[in-house]
């Protein structure tokens, strides 16, 4: 189904993509840290597909399995409901959003107890044909 076809789309497709062609996968609660997950984030935004899972696949951080995972999701969801090629696809959204904290108890000297907040992230991959993202370079509009 083509952006042409399509008769609703959801907010959040609307926010990441707007009307382009491509698809997008998020994860959500992720059990990482932010700070963490958009350092893995920042090495594959703007590579194309091929290039960025080989990047996450050799990459000694903890997050890199989780945006991998979040990877193939978004290529396999461009394949299925775009129809598109996986091999002129290009990551040209990536971005990580702070999740809910847990908010946990340590017990410390004299009684007291101090707070540890388990944070959580929000992990969004959207994935583009090759020629839509350098127009959108071309036109000075982002990514």
């Amino acid at each position: 189904m083509s952006t042409t076809e399509r008769t609703r789309t959801s907010a959040r497709r609307e926010s990441v993509l707007g009307d382009q062609p491509g698809a997008f996968a998020t994860a959500r609660f992720t059990r990482i840290t932010p700070m963490k997950a958009r350092r893995v984030v920042d090495l594959v935004r703007g590579l194309p597909v091929g290039e960025a899972h080989a990047t996450l696949s050799f990459a000694p951080q903890a997050a890199a399995a989780t945006v991998l995972k979040v990877l193939e999701s978004a290529v396999a969801n461009a394949e299925t409901t775009e129809g598109l090629d996986a091999d002129d696809l290009v990551v040209s959204v990536a971005m990580v959003d702070e999740g809910p904290t847990m908010k946990r108890w340590r017990p410390r000297a004299q009684g007291r107890a101090t707070r540890i907040n388990k944070r959580t992230s929000r992990i969004t991959l959207a994935v583009q044909p090759a020629d839509v993202v350098a127009a959108k370079k071309k036109n000075g509009k982002g990514a």
